[in-house]
């Protein structure tokens, strides 16, 4: 598949890649945490992973104005099987915005016990979903990336794609402790990564899994995606971190319908790929649920 694909940058390109390294390395040349943030390791992966935003998933970015350069909750759709999404989001904010930055994202407890890919995610940027971790980060400027449909996101077969999931309040508390403004953010075009996708959860569960996806590619295709960014949404004043659930779920709801508009935009307005076999094969699956 990558064959056909060439990633080879541009001398143009390469010198825009490099211009976003440096700025990268003068912000956080003294930044430390306590997990282990490496800014050498994220300009080594930025290497590779530069080349396959830019030229194999063709990423486009709408929305730009809404980001200043302070710190931010982003919540996000879950989306396309493996947590691709994420990567490129970050490789977004890291190469598109006036004042380049690496966001935070939160894994769970799976990911992050890893031997080796637990310590990379960590060196790049990602943390154990926490609280305690979270608020550390927005103190010191951070931003975080969150998925708050969390594994059912990522967990869809190919009839349920882009059928956002119901949004848990843990990220709006966080916001709301540290007065934090929240980003919603839509991707389009990772669902088609793996058009045709059916998780087997009983079987996942014989063998200690939440569900087996079983799909008809391994790698990735090559699918263009689009990142929209919404308005940041501002924190109320007289809300309490400690409000009930159902406070706390109207202002949730207010993200969740943001990111459901930008959805119907994004795909009315998307790119086109593999379309003729695709579609047909998606609208036979979806008629056969809901009949």
């Amino acid at each position: 598949m990558f064959d056909k694909f060439s990633l080879r940058l541009t001398d143009e390109e390469k010198i825009e890649k490099q211009i976003i390294i440096d700025a990268l390395k003068a912000r956080y040349r003294d930044y430390r945490d306590p997990w282990g943030f490496n800014i050498d390791t994220i300009t080594e992966a930025f290497d590779y992973i530069y080349p396959v935003y830019k030229k194999y998933f063709k990423v486009r970015v709408f929305g730009k104005e809404n980001v200043k350069d302070e710190p931010y909750i982003l919540a996000s759709n879950h989306t396309g099987q493996v947590p691709i999404d994420g990567m490129m989001i970050t490789t977004a904010f890291a190469t598109e915005m006036e004042n380049p930055r690496m966001l935070h994202s939160m894994v769970d407890t799976f990911l992050a016990g890893f031997p080796f890919l637990g310590s990379l995610t960590a060196e790049t940027g990602s943390i154990l979903g926490d609280r305690g971790n979270c608020n550390w980060l927005l103190e010191q400027g951070e931003s975080i990336l969150v998925f708050p449909e969390g594994m059912k996101g990522i967990t869809k077969s190919t009839h349920e794609y882009y059928e956002l999931r119901k949004f848990s309040n843990g990220f709006f508390r966080i916001a709301l402790g540290n007065k934090t403004k929240i980003l919603p953010i839509t991707v389009i075009g990772a669902e088609e990564m793996f058009p045709f996708v059916f998780h087997a959860k009983k079987l996942g569960k014989m063998f200690g899994l939440p569900t087996l996806p079983l799909m008809t590619n391994v790698i990735p295709l090559p699918s263009p995606i689009d990142i929209y960014i919404g308005e940041p949404y501002d924190i109320p004043d007289d809300l309490s971190v400690d409000a009930p659930d159902k406070e706390i779920r109207k202002h949730v709801y207010q993200i969740e319908k943001t990111i459901k508009k930008q959805l119907a935009f994004g795909l009315r307005n998307r790119r086109p790929f593999f379309d003729k076999v695709r579609k047909p094969l998606q609208d036979i699956l979806f008629r056969a649920k809901h009949n």
